[in-house]
């Protein structure tokens, strides 16, 4: 205090600055100015205990730039003060500390504070100065020791106007110094408040600032005490209605089930006017919970009381919660699980249009993904299925349309008409419309509609963890992705069932069917065996197709093993075979056509169109018609193979003659060939068309002939057949895309040979009529019948 009262004891001497710098680097602090001030007065207080004479106390203060009459003012001022207190019978340490340590340093500067707040500023970003109080801006002095390190906050002892405002005798201090000093000066403002369930109370920000200068941004503070009405509507609004509160009383958890229900029902309905709004609950709660309570410690203490009065004060109920009673929405119209291969699987419903989970969602586990039947997915749940119905009638059409109207009648007769999941929906509704009008649009008419997601279930994969692996509403890239990751996961799910080596019947029974259950989950296997070359394996597959498909090439493995003999009589073949090897020798190698020919003669000789065994009495009887019967179909085979070979190679003489002056027309000739022979035809091809092929061969030679005598006709009619075998291919495409192999679809394509025998070589006969109007005929009933899920 005295220090401050006299003028500044350091001198700085126009023609000796620098020197003067240097002297005063001895009392310089760079935290504070003042604790330069207290230096200078160890310096003096050590001078004048040296008892110098007078002229050596001037010389010795004169030496460090500093002025020996303002010390002793200093010092006299000092003693003033100092009498003053005496009087008033303070007591106080006469010795200055050592050191000014963080705490010394910030009792000091808080006493300076006491007495200077106006003179405090915050850093200016902008540039080296500071924003002082009420909207002052200050630079510190250039002889200040702290100018250098200048902390965001600084205290001066005094503001001084030259060529800009100085700060003199400044100090760093920090914000919370003179917020604890200012006290009630301060100005505290609150904004945010929001539940913190961690604290359990409503907690707002503080801003808090003095003389137009922030002191603290933001910092939580509980709002409870600020503010105990709005404190309350955010208790009820963030804590209660929100259900972010854990509390010991049941009513929350009773409220927030209630609550999830009646949501539900939104998502089954896709409506938004059933569950009333936040607003209506906090109205609730505010009517029932007292004035007071606005934490979790109030709350709890009212809630006890007011238990003890009504167990249920708190309990919402259906009433409060319905706008409406929704009564169309019933678990028979909204079920929440869906029957897939003896199993239940559960459904979700969520109502956000242009969410990527709008609408219906199946959780389907790996292992039954390839279990789960497409055409049953496009028929969703009853209570959905009207509006996707409507909108595939709506999207017919003009002319079609006109025909349907009133539209939600014809609607309606169709879902009363109509069994879900025995065909796609896209082709019972084709198939109800040719019931009723007598015709149906095409079979492509809905291919290029656009469902609109809820339209169209959502498949979520999961692991036995329930983690998702995939989702998506198209199962068929579902099933690229994740199929043969599902067959083995299945297998898996039974490894008591595997067995290797076998290559005796010795296991028992074969059933069609086993029911496991794994993770909780009921499943239905299909038990195969697989054929590993030298002998088979007893595995479980997911799907019955694939498992009669496996099985077939199982028991046939095991049936070369118990006919090694019979069948080691045709390893060279028969009579004429090797002439035959020879004529498709450019087709596949002798080897690999004798092994080709013997899997079609083994396949039809040992079972045919037999049922396929699945006891060791069944195999061991099968066994027995095997070996009476393969040495018929050997020779029956082999004789075919005979016819085959000429044919094909007298195609193949004409051909090389055609491509030299039509080289178009022979490579359309020399593709179709290429769909009869190729390496490893003749077991690929059914048995029954195997008799055939050598007519579908000569059909294709006398076309070769006639093309150069009518080309033109030729050239119509192949413009046909070849808009008819692109449908059928794109048909082959989809299903094998949809994992389908149909039995109708394989024959419509020996339906297109019998037609081109027709067309171009009619003299080699048809076993039945056929014409382009039969062929499109069979095509259109093979649509409506056999349709590709969508």
């Amino acid at each position: 205090a005295s220090a401050l009262s006299v003028p500044d004891p350091r001198e700085r001497p126009l023609e000796r600055q620098q020197a003067a710098d240097q002297a005063h680097l001895k009392f310089r602090d760079d935290r504070s100015d003042f604790l330069s001030l207290v230096a200078l007065w160890e310096f003096f207080a050590g001078a004048l205990s040296q008892k110098l004479s007078h002229r050596k106390l001037v010389d010795a203060c004169r030496g460090q730039f500093v002025s020996y009459l303002r010390l002793r003012e200093w010092r006299d001022v000092h003693q003033q003060l100092v009498s003053v207190l005496e009087d008033l019978g303070w007591n106080w340490s006469r010795e200055l500390p050592k050191t000014y340590d963080a705490p010394r340093y910030a009792t000091l500067h808080k006493a300076l504070l006491a007495g200077l707040l106006g003179n405090i500023g915050a850093k200016n970003d902008a540039d080296d100065g500071f924003l002082g109080a009420r909207g002052i801006k200050f630079y510190l002095h250039p002889g200040s020791g702290i100018v250098r390190k200048a902390n965001k906050w600084v205290l001066a002892a005094e503001l001084t106007e030259t060529t800009r405002l100085f700060a003199r005798c400044a100090a760093k201090i920090e914000p919370e110094w003179i917020e604890a000093v200012a006290f009630d000066r301060v100005t505290r403002d609150h904004f945010d408040p929001h539940w913190d369930e961690r604290r359990g109370e409503v907690v707002a920000s503080e801003r808090v600032s003095l003389y137009g200068l922030t002191l603290v941004a933001r910092r939580p503070v509980s709002f409870g005490a600020i503010d105990p009405a709005a404190a309350r509507d955010v208790f009820i609004r963030e804590a209660l209605v929100a259900g972010a509160f854990k509390t010991r009383g049941s009513f929350l958890a009773h409220n927030r089930k209630l609550v999830t229900e009646i949501s539900e029902l939104e998502h089954k309905a896709r409506r938004t006017d059933v569950l009333v709004d936040d607003t209506t609950i906090a109205s609730f709660y505010a009517e029932r919970i007292s004035p007071d309570v606005y934490s979790t410690v109030t709350f709890e203490r009212w809630r006890l009381a007011a238990e003890e009065r009504d167990s249920a004060a708190l309990c919402l109920t259906r009433e409060h919660l319905m706008r409406h009673a929704a009564a169309q929405v019933t678990i028979e119209l909204y079920p929440e699980h869906l029957q897939v291969a003896g199993t239940t699987l559960p459904l979700k419903y969520r109502f956000a249009p242009g969410h990527p989970l709008d609408g219906l969602t199946v959780t389907v586990p790996l292992a039954l993904l390839n279990q789960v039947e497409e055409a049953r997915l496009t028929w969703l749940v009853p209570g959905m299925i009207r509006e996707k119905v409507t909108h595939y009638l709506k999207s017919l059409p003009k002319g079609w349309r006109n025909r349907l109207i009133p539209l939600p009648e014809t609607v309606t007769a169709f879902l009363e008409a109509a069994k879900a999941a025995e065909a796609p929906l896209t082709e019972a509704l084709r198939a109800w419309l040719h019931e009723r009008l007598g015709e149906a649009p095409g079979p492509d008419v809905w291919s290029g509609v656009a469902l609109p997601n809820h339209l169209a279930i959502n498949v979520q994969v999961v692991d036995a963890a329930g983690r998702e692996l995939a989702m998506g509403r198209d199962l068929r890239d579902l099933r690229a992705q994740l199929g043969e990751a599902a067959q083995l996961t299945f297998a898996a799910a039974e490894p008591a069932f595997e067995k290797s080596g076998v290559q005796s019947w010795d296991f028992g029974d074969l059933p069609e069917t086993l029911a496991i259950v794994r993770n909780g989950q009921r499943l239905t296997g299909y038990p195969a065996l697989i054929d590993d070359g030298a002998a088979v394996s007893l595995a479980l597959l997911d799907t019955r197709q694939a498992a009669d498909a496996a099985t077939r090439q199982g028991v046939l493995r095991l049936m070369r093993l118990a006919l090694q003999g019979a069948i080691a009589f045709f390893d060279k073949g028969s009579s004429g075979f090797a002439q035959a090897a020879l004529q498709l020798k450019t087709t596949l190698p002798t080897d690999q056509l004798l092994a080709d020919v013997m899997a079609a003669v083994v396949d039809r000789a040992f079972l045919g169109d037999d049922p396929l065994p699945r006891s060791a009495q069944a195999f061991a009887e099968q066994v027995k018609r095997a070996r009476t019967r393969l040495p018929a179909v050997a020779a029956s085979g082999f004789t075919l193979l005979r016819a085959i070979a000429n044919d094909h190679f007298t195609l193949l003489q004409r051909l090389a003659k055609m491509a030299i002056k039509h080289a178009r027309f022979a490579a359309d000739i020399r593709a179709q060939r290429d769909a009869l022979v190729y390496p490893g035809f003749f077991a690929a091809t059914p048995w029954a068309k195997l008799q055939h092929l050598p007519r579908y061969l000569k059909a294709l030679d006398r076309r070769l002939v006639r093309f150069v005598e009518q080309p033109e006709r030729d050239t119509r009619h192949a413009e046909h057949v070849a808009a008819l075998t692109q449908r059928y291919r794109e048909r082959i495409e989809r299903d094998r895309q949809a994992g389908n192999r149909d039995a109708a679809v394989e024959e419509f394509r020996w339906l297109l040979e019998e037609l081109k025998v027709s067309l171009f070589a009619q003299e080699l006969k048809t076993p039945f009529p056929v014409s382009f109007k039969r062929v499109e005929r069979a095509w259109s009933e093979l649509a409506r019948e056999c349709p590709v899920p969508r």
